[in-house]
C-alpha cells in the first residue's frame, strides 16, 4: 500500500513539473508574441507630469491667465500672461492693501530647467503701446522676444531684447476701431472693430508669432479679429505676403457658428491661433474653432489639413502646436483647451495616434489648456488660460506602443521606462 502510494507521488509531482514546464514555455510564448506585437505597434511619444516643477515664485507673485510659453536655445521656458489684469480681488490682496497676499507676476517670465525664476519684466513703457490683452511669446534666433495681443485695440506686434528693451513695434494700436467708435476694449470684442486682413500695415490681434531663421521672416497668427497669415521681414517688420485659409485672399466677412456637419469653411474662423514651420519648411496654422490644422508651403499655398475633436465647438480643440525633437519632427503635440487634453499626431498623415490629460487643477491636469512648446531632450511645457493660470512640464520618457487611444494623467511611473 506504501509503494502504491509512492508511486501516485511520483506520478502526481512529475505532472507537476510537467505542467510547470508548459506554463512556463506558454509563458515565454506569449512574452515573445506581446513583444513582437509591441514592435510592430504604433510608436509615440510617452510622457509624465514633472508635479514639483517650475518652483515657487517670490515675493508673493502669481500667474494670472497664461497665454504664452516657448524654450529658447539655452532650454530656458519663458511664458506670458496676463498677471493682475485675470486675478480676482481676492487673489491680490497685497494690490488692493486688504492683506499681506497675493500680487499678480510681471508679463514675462524666464525660468531655467531647474524651476528657477531668472528675468521678469513687461508692461506699459516709453516708446511702445503695451497689449490690452498680451497674447503668445517667441524667441527668435537672435534672441529677440515677439510679443502679440488680442485685446480689442491691439493691432500691433512688439519686440524687445531678453532684458526686455524695446526694439520695434510692427502696427499701430487702435488701427482696427471704428471711427466715433466706443471703448469696447474685451478680449475678443468685436463690436467697435472691423476686420482688416489685407491690411499691409496694421493687425487684427495678433495670436503668436514665430520667425524662420533661414528666411529672417516672421509668420503671425493674425488672429481673433482678422483671419489670416501674416509674413514679415524679421528685422524691418515690412510685410511680405498673406493668405486665408486653403490659401485664399482673406475675406472678413462673418462666417455662421461652426457647425461641424456643415462643408468646411473656406476662410479660417476666429481665432487663427498659431502658425509655425516645420524643419522641411512646411506652415502649420491653427484654426481653433474650425477644429483644423492647415498645411501650407512658405508661399502660402495650401497642402493637406487635418481635424480633430470635429465636434468640438464653443471655443474649438486647435489651439497651439509643438513639433518633437527627433531630426524629423514625426509627431505634433496639439493642446486642446476645451477638451483639456494634449493631442499626439502623426506628422506626415495628420492622424491622431493618442492623447493625454483630463480636466482639473492637480498637477497632470487641465484648465482651458492654451500654448505648448518642446525643450532640446523633447520634454513638454504647458500654460493654461481662464482659470488655469499656470505652467506645467511633462518629462519626455521615450516612444512606446500606443495601446489606448487616451491616456488619462500621465502621473509620474505611468509611463516609466524599463
Amino acid at each position: 500500500m506504501m509503494k502504491l502510494a509512492g508511486n501516485r507521488t511520483l506520478v502526481l509531482g512529475a505532472s507537476v513539473v510537467a505542467l510547470l514546464v508548459a506554463l512556463g514555455i506558454s509563458q515565454a510564448v506569449l512574452d515573445r508574441s506581446a513583444a513582437a506585437q509591441s514592435k510592430g505597434a504604433v510608436q509615440a511619444p510617452r510622457f509624465e507630469v514633472d508635479p514639483l516643477w517650475p518652483k515657487p515664485l517670490p515675493n508673493h507673485w502669481i500667474l494670472g491667465s497664461t497665454i504664452g510659453v516657448w524654450v529658447d536655445t539655452d532650454d530656458h521656458v519663458w511664458i506670458i500672461h496676463r498677471s493682475s489684469a485675470t486675478l480676482g480681488n481676492n487673489e491680490k490682496t497685497l494690490e488692493t492693501k486688504q492683506g499681506e497676499c497675493c500680487a499678480g507676476a510681471p508679463p514675462v517670465l524666464e525660468f531655467d530647467q531647474d524651476g528657477n525664476l531668472l528675468r521678469h519684466w513687461g508692461g506699459p513703457g516709453q516708446g511702445y503701446e503695451w497689449p490690452d490683452s498680451n497674447h503668445g511669446i517667441f524667441i527668435d534666433h537672435k534672441g529677440n522676444v515677439w510679443i502679440g495681443g488680442n485685446g480689442g485695440p491691439d493691432s500691433h506686434i512688439l519686440k524687445f531684447t531678453k532684458d526686455g528693451k524695446f526694439l520695434l513695434q510692427i502696427g499701430k494700436k487702435g488701427a482696427r476701431r471704428k471711427a466715433s467708435a466706443g471703448a469696447g476694449n474685451q478680449e475678443g470684442q468685436v463690436a467697435g472693430f472691423v476686420g482688416g486682413s489685407n491690411d499691409p500695415m496694421n493687425f487684427g490681434r495678433v495670436a503668436k508669432v514665430v520667425v524662420d531663421p533661414k528666411a529672417n521672416e516672421a509668420y503671425v497668427a493674425d488672429g481673433y479679429l482678422n483671419k489670416r497669415v501674416a509674413v514679415l521681414d524679421a528685422d524691418t517688420g515690412k510685410m511680405k505676403r498673406y493668405w486665408g485659409a486653403y490659401g485664399n485672399k482673406p475675406d472678413d466677412t462673418p462666417l455662421p457658428a461652426y457647425d461641424p456637419a456643415n462643408k468646411p469653411a473656406q476662410q479660417f474662423y476666429n481665432p487663427v491661433h498659431c502658425a509655425d514651420i516645420s524643419v522641411d519648411r512646411f506652415i502649420y496654422v491653427c484654426d481653433r474653432v474650425g477644429d483644423r490644422l492647415q498645411v501650407f508651403t512658405p508661399e502660402g499655398k495650401f497642402v493637406k489639413e487635418g481635424f480633430f475633436g470635429k465636434t468640438t465647438k464653443g471655443s474649438g480643440a486647435v489651439w497651439d502646436i509643438a513639433f518633437s525633437k527627433d531630426p524629423q519632427q514625426k509627431y505634433i503635440f496639439v493642446p486642446d483647451g476645451m477638451n483639456d487634453i494634449v493631442r499626439v499626431i502623426d506628422r506626415q498623415t495628420l492622424q491622431e495616434l493618442t492623447s493625454f490629460g483630463d480636466g482639473g487643477r492637480q498637477p497632470g491636469q487641465f484648465y482651458g489648456v492654451h500654448s505648448i512648446a518642446t525643450d532640446s531632450k523633447g520634454n513638454i511645457y504647458t500654460t493654461e488660460t481662464w482659470e488655469g493660470k499656470r505652467l506645467q512640464r511633462f518629462l519626455y520618457k521615450g516612444l512606446g506602443p500606443v495601446t489606448k487611444p487616451h491616456q488619462g494623467v500621465v502621473w509620474p511611473g505611468s509611463n516609466a521606462t524599463k
